[in-house]
């Protein structure tokens, strides 16, 4: 889709999720935030903006499809986190917990019933670059979000040597149900492993520096990370090897692995690599 919004730059991108059966081009749609607090939703077959809606007064910083589909989720430059039905372009729920620091990261999974012993049929996460995390149930047709979880990461009061703070991120463990995985700046270059059942990390990975991208695979235990130097590291755990890869131009600010996971996107400035797992 090639769509040109005068005056607003587009700051986040998201998939609508489609049954495998059903995934062909009528039936892909993709989700933009802009600058301007508006959120656009396209489709691909017709080439052309379906929808537009405006829950954000700031600039959009992240952005999510529900796991079904059904709703999308958008975080602002401001902290704020609002809910929205494409199906009627109104927003559901506006959620302020993360209010006053920019949201880094949302992602939704499917999880069972009874699993935590709260109502929904998905769990949520937010990150804000504060290095808080918010984990939330929720059954959006029945109006239902409830909080988890609340992460608060520490870190040292003053960081030398640094012109800008490396991002918060968290993501949701594919192969430890259960589990997300969060990387930022702290007391150590690390990557943690936190039990949303244990309610506590339970495992800690040493980096070579602090994290600028993160992504799991969804079919295989390989976890990428993108560093500031101009580095990538494969990880496959859960014995943790670690595979390096130069070749980027500058900061590997995005690493996406593929639904199969066997292909690895990641980028830098003026850099889009596509990487071919061989191994796992």
């Amino acid at each position: 889709v090639s769509a040109l919004v005068p005056l607003q730059s587009c700051q986040c991108l998201a998939w609508k999720p489609c049954p495998i059966v059903a995934w062909g081009a009528e039936d892909q749609h993709v989700v933009a935030g802009y600058s301007d607090g508006t959120i656009r939703v396209f489709s691909i077959s017709r080439t052309e903006m379906e929808l537009k809606m405006h829950p954000h007064a700031v600039a959009l910083t992240a952005i999510a499809y529900s796991t079904d589909g059904e709703m999308i989720l958008s975080g602002g430059k401001d902290g704020l986190v609002a809910v929205s039905s494409p199906r009627t372009g109104m927003t559901i729920r506006i959620l302020a917990d993360h209010k006053g620091s920019p949201i880094t990261v949302l992602q939704c999974t499917r999880k069972q019933y009874r699993d935590f012993g709260v109502e929904g049929g998905e769990l949520w996460l937010a990150t804000s670059s504060d290095r808080r995390v918010s984990v939330w149930a929720s059954d959006w047709l029945k109006d239902k979000c409830e909080l988890l979880d609340w992460l608060s990461f520490p870190a040292p009061a003053g960081p030398e040597g640094l012109s800008s703070l490396p991002p918060s991120l968290a993501a949701f463990c594919p192969w430890e149900p259960g589990t997300l995985v969060y990387v930022g700046f702290g007391m150590q270059k690390e990557a943690l492993f936190y039990s949303l059942h244990k309610k506590k990390v339970v495992e800690k990975i040493s980096l070579p520096y602090f994290a600028t991208s993160l992504s799991l695979s969804p079919a295989a235990r390989f976890m990428a990370v993108g560093f500031g130097e101009r580095l990538l590291r494969l990880l496959c755990c859960p014995t943790n090897d670690a595979q390096d890869y130069a070749g980027h131009d500058d900061a590997v600010h995005l690493c996406c692995f593929a639904p199969s996971g066997r292909r690895l996107l990641t980028a830098s400035h003026s850099a889009v690599l596509l990487w071919e797992l061989t191994g796992g």
